[in-house]
């Protein structure tokens, strides 16, 4: 189902505003979309983080923006260097915008806002440094069941 929700081209253009977001930054944003969530949404994405080797970055400043589709839940999960520079109401205010797309069924136009709008923070935060920045994780949406 999860893997259903969106055409190869809507995936293309997820994957499109990561690489973009990426380009001005040190953080890493990843997208990982699942058709269910069993128990609370944030300890799904704080499993999933962990499974997908997010704590590993050089600066703590990975992204995570995880969506179960079925269930109708998703979470944004900003590992610790990210964390102790964005403002304390971040997540939630990004949740919003995104939530507000969702509720239309435009989930990758949410998607893409959301990516976007991390990806400013982690611009301001951690800008990008053409001498040594790699691209630590993939780009690529992840599934799960």
């Amino acid at each position: 189902m999860a893997t259903q929700l969106f055409s190869p081209e809507q995936k293309a253009q997820i994957v499109a505003a990561i690489q973009e977001s990426e380009k001005q930054t040190s953080g890493e944003i990843q997208v990982h979309i699942e058709s269910t969530c069993k128990g609370e949404v944030l300890d799904r994405a704080a499993q999933v983080f962990k499974l997908l080797k997010m704590y590993q970055t050089k600066e703590r400043n990975g992204v995570l923006v995880y969506l179960a589709v079925v269930d109708h839940k998703f979470a944004i999960l900003g590992d610790a260097g990210i964390n102790a520079k964005v403002p304390s109401n971040f997540w939630e205010s990004t949740k919003d915008l995104m939530a507000s797309h969702f509720r239309q069924g435009k989930f990758t136009e949410g998607l893409i806002e959301g990516i976007h709008h991390a990806g400013d923070q982690l611009k301001t935060h951690f800008p990008y440094d053409h001498r040594d920045d790699q691209n630590e994780l993939s780009n690529e949406v992840s599934f799960g069941k």
